[in-house]
């Protein structure tokens, strides 16, 4: 049986894997309600988990280091009473091959070497080099379905991710190419750093040390 997740854990995971939000953001990562969010996020800020910050007008909340260490303690805690562990692990290991493949469809879908200049910028003159990356981003796509649905057995937070990376990969093959790697859309390149970030977390990996 699939275990849901605790909404303030639900809270403090968004900000976790998005990086900095700000609360509507963070709401819509999990389907929750926008006051829910709002008052787990000052409980959160009260407890010096999470700090808001401004900018130019906009603002959003990232999570300290005794934030990180809260999100790893419950993830631990959550995982262990789902008995998944082992399950989470297996999927990680056959999710780093496909990270290595969509690391370097990103960086072809960004750069495109010619004679002299092999960092030269892909200005996507070349419809046959775009055409494998997006055939090489659909395979992708379809080896991560399955490793979506294991994870999604086994908790509820897990789901979604699959849809939205198709979503994000149908709408660069239809000619959006923000929709591979941008960071203002929920591109291919966002779902996918989003569920390698929700993976390290919730085994308790070290970003800088691991794949």
């Amino acid at each position: 049986m699939t275990q849901d997740s605790p909404p303030d854990l639900l809270v403090l995971h968004a900000v976790r894997i998005t990086g900095y939000a700000d609360t509507p953001v963070i709401a819509r990562r999990f389907g929750l309600d926008p006051a829910t969010t709002e008052e787990a996020l000052l409980d959160a800020e009260a407890y010096g988990w999470v700090a808001h910050t401004a900018f130019g007008g906009s603002g959003g909340w990232s999570l300290t280091e005794r934030g990180r260490a809260e999100n790893e303690r419950r993830l631990a805690a959550e995982l262990a009473t789902a008995g998944g562990a082992g399950e989470v692990r297996d999927v990680y290991r056959e999710f780093l091959p496909l990270n290595a493949r969509l690391q370097q469809a990103c960086t072809d879908w960004q750069l495109r070497p010619v004679p002299g200049d092999r960092l030269a910028a892909n200005d996507h003159a070349d419809p046959a080099w775009d055409a494998r990356v997006l055939a090489e981003l659909t395979a992708i796509d379809r080896a991560l379905a399955p490793l979506a649905a294991r994870l999604g057995r086994l908790l509820t937070r897990f789901r979604g991710y699959d849809t939205r990376f198709a979503a994000a990969l149908a709408r660069a093959r239809s000619g959006d190419g923000a929709w591979v790697d941008g960071i203002e859309v929920d591109s291919c390149h966002r779902v996918w750093f989003e569920l390698h970030e929700d993976l390290i977390a919730t085994l308790n990996l070290d970003r800088q040390t691991t794949p």
